[in-house]
C-alpha cells in the first residue's frame, strides 16, 4: 500500500513556527510518517508549491530551516496539475493553493492519502465527488 501524506497551508504554518499552537500536532503526523518510513511502509509527504507559497515557506530563508531539512517533497503546479486546479477553482471559488492540493490529491499514484489540514470541508471540496473520506478536527484520510 503506498501513502501519501499531504499538508495543508496552517500545517506548514504550524510546522514553520514553534509558538503555533498546532506545531506539536504536525510533528507528531511527520513522526508517524518516519516510523512507516523505518519499517520499510512506502510513505511519501509532500506539500504543493502554492500551498508553500501561500503559507511563506521558502527553503532558503533561515526562518525555515528545520521544515526545510525535513524531507517533504514539493509538488510542482505543472502544465497537468494547473488544469485540474482551474476546474476546481472554477467549480468551487477555492485559493490557487487548495485548488492546487485539490489537483494533486485528485492526480496521486497513492492507495491512502492524509492531509494534514485545519479544514476538513475545504478538502472535501476540492479532493472531487469520488473521493472516499474520514476526518478529525486535524486531518482528512482519502483512500480506500
Amino acid at each position: 500500500m503506498r501513502r501519501l501524506i499531504f499538508l495543508d497551508n496552517e500545517a506548514v504554518q504550524a510546522l514553520g513556527d514553534r509558538a503555533h499552537r498546532k506545531h506539536q500536532r504536525v510533528l507528531v503526523e511527520l513522526d508517524i510518517a518516519g516510523r512507516r518510513i523505518v519499517r520499510g511502509l512506502p510513505v511519501r509527504v509532500a506539500v504543493p508549491t502554492t500551498v508553500r507559497v501561500e503559507a511563506g515557506w521558502n527553503r532558503t530563508s533561515s526562518a525555515w530551516a528545520f521544515a526545510s531539512k525535513l524531507p517533504i517533497a514539493d509538488i510542482p503546479l505543472e502544465a497537468q496539475h494547473a488544469n485540474t486546479a482551474a476546474g476546481i477553482r472554477e467549480r468551487t471559488g477555492m485559493s490557487v493553493a487548495d485548488a492546487h492540493l485539490g489537483a494533486a490529491i485528485q492526480g496521486a499514484e497513492a492507495d491512502h492519502i492524509t492531509v494534514i489540514t485545519s479544514d476538513p470541508r475545504d478538502i472535501r471540496r476540492v479532493a472531487g465527488a469520488g473521493a472516499l473520506m474520514s476526518s478529525s478536527s486535524d486531518r482528512s484520510t482519502i483512500g480506500s
